[in-house]
């Protein structure tokens, strides 16, 4: 099964392609989306292409990265993807956008069409995902969308990001659970 294009209200999410490499490169020289990943940088236009190729190929089984627009213009990307040691029926949700889009609702927009997406049409059982815990702002959307915290790890491990001390938080959500929220 391959990816399909989503739509919500606001949002056209697109199977992430090679014609979207410019966009994710702009989203990562943004130091305030990168603040809370990777070493809390901006990441090089070289880096950013070896990581838009990876995402690309591991697309499989009608999961993978999405390209997010609002009409025409770009807002970021989501994911929900699945490692292949993953436990079945498993997957991890994502997004990150530009901060033009930042506080309207878009990012939970797109994670919620994902969550139905991955429940109603790829029969997962469950979805999780993961921030540093002092990134309110991601652990707001993980909540409104119906996930649940399930506890920190990593606290009092010190990293290169401000606040990576403080760990990194665990969220998910059942199939469940998640017909339950919507009702």
């Amino acid at each position: 099964m391959i990816q399909r294009t989503l739509q919500t209200k606001r949002l056209t999410l697109v199977p992430l392609g090679e014609e979207h490499l410019e966009y994710e490169v702009a989203l990562d020289a943004y130091p305030d989306v990168m603040r809370y990943l990777g070493a809390g940088e901006p990441r090089e236009r070289l880096e950013v292409e070896k990581h838009h190729q990876q995402r690309i190929d591991e697309a499989r089984n009608g999961l993978g990265f999405w390209a997010g627009f609002v009409r025409a213009d770009f807002v970021g990307w989501w994911l929900l993807t699945s490692e292949d040691d993953d436990e079945r029926g498993q997957a991890e949700l994502g997004y990150r956008l530009l901060p033009d889009f930042w506080r309207q609702g878009l990012a939970s927009e797109g994670a919620a069409e994902l969550l139905a997406y991955g429940f109603n049409d790829m029969g997962l059982t469950q979805i999780f995902a993961e921030t540093m815990a002092v990134n309110t702002g991601s652990r707001a959307v993980m909540s409104r969308i119906g996930l649940t915290y399930l506890g920190t790890r990593g606290e009092g491990n010190s990293g290169p990001i401000t606040g990576s001390d403080q760990g990194v938080v665990d969220y998910a959500i059942t199939n469940d659970r998640w017909a339950a929220f919507i009702d």
